[in-house]
């Protein structure tokens, strides 16, 4: 039987509830490891698998951000700011997404990957 990742089933959910515990416990990151996971193990095609992942960002970054603000661990200013600039690189991104093929995907997401594995240790 083929593997269809639209299906409700036990594995997607394991796999959101690993994506949301890496972002809740890292304040990002779910999102980024979602996509190799689509593409890797649930076997999405490159575009869908980014898209995909940029949308489930949105429960994820929400769940999370809910329990900081309660908390008052941010910054209102920094967060209007930072907002402001992620939707306008949000508009830019979608609309390129289209645009460019898989393997570019492919090929500039592991560059960003290894970039920010570098910045993180170094």
């Amino acid at each position: 039987m083929k593997n269809n990742p639209s299906n409700f089933t036990i594995k997607n959910c394991l796999i959101g509830s690993f994506t949301g515990f890496i972002n809740g416990v890292f304040g990002s990151g779910g999102g980024t490891l979602l996509v190799p996971i689509l593409n890797n193990i649930l076997k999405v095609e490159e575009h869908k698998s980014h898209s995909t992942a940029l949308a489930v960002i949105i429960f994820l970054s929400t769940t999370s951000s809910v329990i900081y603000i309660s908390k008052g661990t941010y910054d209102v200013n920094l967060t209007i700011q930072a907002a402001i600039g992620s939707i306008i690189g949000g508009v830019v991104g979608a609309k390129l997404l289209r645009k460019v093929t898989g393997k570019f995907l492919r090929i500039g997401f592991g560059i960003v990957m290894i970039i920010a594995a570098f910045r993180m240790v170094f």
